[in-house]
């Protein structure tokens, strides 16, 4: 979901007091309709993140259900989403398509077993489908990365377990086929009634897609647009392109859309995607700010040592790990987009 730290301005209002109380709390929050035919619930992520993954239920003309993100699953264990289903009179068999805006576990965990127990299919954009299918290689090809960052010994261990060849790989996730139906940008997805469309929004992950739903004015954004964090970048695989540079233009991707409330994969409904759009191009503007006034202080610096002048939260001296792994990851990408990588030494 995230490896940096919110952005001082305040966080939008939320829609849905419950919701919202619900974070303050600690605690899922209850089933909601929030249009007719379309709910959300919570179902919890259990590696240690504080806040749980808000599936959506949209019902299509025909009866049959699609789940929008059907979150985490341990040992394919469904009860929390088969209790969110029967609060609405609904059950897991009535599900028959499964969308996915992006390959992160705590919203792709659960795809499989659902499509198991109730034979829906599963749908997201190709380039996620192209990621898992390269984890492990993207995985093992991290720890060249790895080795030119200029980490201290005693970290070096940990970053290589959690980001390069020693990473778990597939935990909690669909298997192949990983996808049974293929979404590209503009799609839109196959329920009976109603028109959803896929908004491609790369960065976060490469393949990452938001659902605009202009009819009934919701616009499901994952992990792309969340109320209070700022997600992190390049979090899903390998890629050609610059992940801070692809975000930024996602971001772009959502003016037009202000008057559609949004509906994120954590935290709570909120309105305006346009202004919190602003908000986080604004942050990574300070973040590439930091980076080139550490760039300008430093003669031939490690990666490291750029990203120990950035004030991440808490410092980058206290990170280990994915965490640490993810903000060298991220100041490698602002380095880039200010076209300064030269200036870096390898380790």
């Amino acid at each position: 979901m995230t490896t940096v730290p919110p952005p001082a301005a305040p966080a939008p209002e939320p829609i849905s007091p419950v919701q919202a109380a619900a974070l303050r709390d600690g605690v899922l929050p209850p089933v909601e309709e929030i249009r007719p035919g379309v709910w959300t619930l919570a179902v919890p992520f259990r590696f240690g993140v504080p806040d749980a993954t808000l599936v959506y239920v949209v019902e299509g003309t025909d009866g049959i259900l699609t789940l929008i993100d059907p979150g985490w699953s341990a040992d394919d264990d469904l009860a929390v989403l088969r209790e969110g289903l029967a609060a609405i009179g609904r059950s897991l068999e009535d599900v028959g398509l499964v969308v996915v805006t992006h390959l992160h576990a705590d919203h792709l965990g659960a795809a499989d077993a659902v499509r198991r127990a109730s034979g829906a299919r599963v749908a997201m954009h190709r380039l996620e489908v192209e990621a898992l299918r390269h984890e492990r290689r993207n995985a093992r090809a991290n720890d060249a990365d790895i080795a030119t960052w200029g980490l201290p010994e005693e970290l070096r261990a940990g970053v290589v377990e959690t980001w390069g060849s020693g990473r778990r790989i597939g935990l909690g996730r669909v298997v192949e086929p990983f996808a049974d139906l293929l979404l590209e940008d503009g799609d839109v997805v196959p329920i009976a009634g109603r028109t959803i469309r896929a908004l491609w929004t790369p960065g976060h992950t490469t393949g990452h897609c938001c659902f605009v739903d202009e009819q009934d004015g919701l616009l499901f954004t994952g992990d792309h647009v969340l109320p209070r964090i700022n997600s992190g970048i390049g979090l899903g695989g390998r890629t050609g392109t610059n992940p801070l540079g692809d975000y930024l233009a996602s971001l772009g991707r959502l003016d037009g859309y202000e008057d559609l409330e949004v509906c994120p994969g954590h935290e709570y409904r909120f309105r305006d995607v346009v202004a919190r759009a602003r908000v986080l191009v604004r942050h990574r503007e300070e973040r590439s700010r930091h980076v080139a006034e550490a760039l300008d202080a430093l003669h031939g610096p490690t990666l490291y040592e750029v990203a120990s002048r950035v004030p991440f939260s808490g410092g980058i001296e206290s990170m280990t790990g994915f965490l640490l792994a993810s903000a060298l990851t991220q100041t490698a990408y602002h380095i880039a987009l200010l076209g300064r990588s030269d200036e870096v030494r390898p380790a």
